[in-house]
Parts: C-alpha cells; structure tokens; sequence
C-alpha cells in the first residue's frame, strides 16, 4: 500500500479542487481557526488561506511537519518568515495570481482621475447635467515612473505604453531603458505619474516619505496599489492638504480598513478604493487551483514547484 502525503486544505477551495487532487493526496479539510489547528500538526503541505492573518501565523506556527505551503495571497510579509526559513519550508505564493485585474484596476484609476470622472458620476446622482468635462487631462504623452516589475508591473506597462505614455520602469540592472534604484529619488521630478507595485519589504518599507513627496512635480499623481507602508503616510496626507502633489490614488492604506475618521477620506485629492483592485474579478479561486495543481505535479516529481519565494527577501 502507497504511503500517501498528509496535505491540510482550506475549505473554502474544496469544491474547486477536491476532484481534481492525486490519489496520493491525503486531503485534510477545514473551515476555521480551530479545525485548521487541529489538521496541521501531521500535514506536510498545506494552504492555509484564512481571513484573519492571525490566524494563519497561528496555523503556520503549528504545522511543525510542514514542506510546502501554498497561498492565494502574493503578500506574506505577516507571516514568521524566519520561523519557516528555519523549518525548511518551500513557500509558494499567489504572485501573478491577480495581476491582470490589478492593472487593469491602475488605468482605471489614473483614468477616472485625468477625466475627473468621480464627479461626472456625483453629477449623475443629482440628476446634473454637465456643460464641461471636470477633468482634462490626457495620459498620452505623459511620463511615468514605475517602482516594481513583477508580474503586475509588466501588465502595467505595456497597459499603459499602449495609451502612449512614457513608462520608466526601476530595476536593479537598469537595463532595457530603465532607473537603478539609487537613481530614482534624484529623477522623481521628470515624472508625472509615479506607480508603486513594490512587494512590502523592510527595504520598500515607507519608501516613499516627506522628502520623495516634495521631489514629485506639484501636478504629480501617486498611485499605490502595493501596501500601505511603502509610503509615508502622515507626509502623504500633509502633501495632499498643501497640494504639493496633485492627488494620490491608494488602493491600499495603513491600516485596513481606514478608520471613518482619518483625514484621508475627507481630502478630494485623494481616491480610495478599499483595497479591491485584486478582488475585481472571478477568476482568482480557479487560477490559483489550476496553479496549485500542476504544482502536486511537479511536487510528486521532485521538481521546483511555482513561483516559490525567497523568504529571506519576503518575496
């Protein structure tokens, strides 16, 4: 008789992947907190995926026999990296995952926002017909500077490349046309868009700060859909008030959810969107099943599973 591989498995993806696994799979399924501590102990791969990252750093700590950890999320800064470094962990994330309707989400709000098209709809709600545009400006042949090429980086650019924008991008080679990341911060006044899509790191942690702020051009837009530590946020508000920037459009703040009382909210300049880019669209759970699938494969065969982290680097 085969020996088969304990694997614990969230419950919330059962119905995508149960048909699906090996035979030499021993799913253990859970639904919360207390089964998932329960299944973990003897597990040696797990997907963990919960609501509460508290949770999931509990979990982690508890699956002692663990080899492989697979994740629906590209971001697991949360998790006790070292800890997993130290146990020998191989770490597959969901970097990719959602790059397509993140970008897509990035030329959404750059858009919305040189056609000030949040007040075409408020106009729409009072029944107001306009007589002018409240926004015009134009993305064709303006400059942008693009801090992470990952996955949804290079969506990004061609995205935007196409609207005949000028995207420089920032990579440790400089190659292809692009900024070092010691060249940057000295360039950042060139630029009339700047786009975060760093992973959160100590290295990206509040790289964007009072001094980058002043650098931008005053008609310069911030667009973050990376994590709300990369920037500044305190500096960001205060250069919103004094309008030393034009706006900043955030997908992501610090913390989540924003309180209901925090200045940002109130600021015109400033456009929210609760962190939903990557949830705009259906097709997260299925990419990320038919990944981890082909992933059992390659795992079975004693092949490097995709795309595994660098967990001394968070990414």
């Amino acid at each position: 008789m085969t020996t088969k591989t304990p694997a614990a498995l969230s419950g919330m993806i059962r119905p995508l992947l149960e048909q699906r696994l090996p035979d030499w799979i021993e799913p253990i399924w859970f639904m919360s907190r207390e089964e998932a501590l329960e299944a973990v102990p003897r597990a040696e791969i797990g997907w963990f995926d919960m609501n509460e990252t508290s949770s999931m750093v509990a979990v982690v700590e508890a699956a002692t026999n663990l080899k492989w950890m697979n994740s629906i999320y590209a971001g697991l800064d949360f998790l006790p990296q070292d800890l997993m470094i130290e146990r020998g962990v191989v770490v597959t994330n969901g970097a990719g995952i959602n790059a397509i309707t993140i970008a897509e989400y990035i030329v959404m709000l750059m858009l919305s926002h040189a056609k000030g098209y949040r007040e075409v709809v408020r106009a729409q709600d009072r029944h107001e017909w306009l007589l002018d545009s409240p926004g015009k400006r134009e993305l064709y042949g303006e400059k942008v500077l693009l801090l992470g090429m990952g996955a949804i980086g290079g969506l990004v650019k061609t995205r935007l490349e196409a609207f005949g924008m000028e995207v420089v991008p920032v990579r440790r080679s400089g190659a292809d046309g692009a900024l070092k990341p010691d060249e940057w911060r000295a360039r950042l006044g060139e630029f009339d868009w700047t786009v975060l899509a760093v992973p959160a790191t100590p290295e990206t942690e509040g790289m964007i700060g009072a001094a980058e702020l002043a650098a931008m051009k005053d008609t310069g837009v911030l667009v973050n859909i990376a994590r709300g530590s990369v920037v500044d946020q305190d500096a960001l508000v205060e250069a919103l008030q004094t309008k030393s920037i034009e706006a900043a459009l955030l997908d992501v703040t610090t913390p989540e959810p924003l309180p209901e009382d925090h200045p940002l909210w109130s600021l015109d300049n400033a456009q929210i969107t609760m962190h939903l880019s990557g949830r705009a669209q259906t097709k997260m759970f299925q990419r990320s099943v038919d990944r981890f699938v082909d992933n059992l494969d390659r795992w079975h065969r004693g092949e490097p599973v995709e795309p595994e982290m660098d967990l001394a680097l968070g990414y």
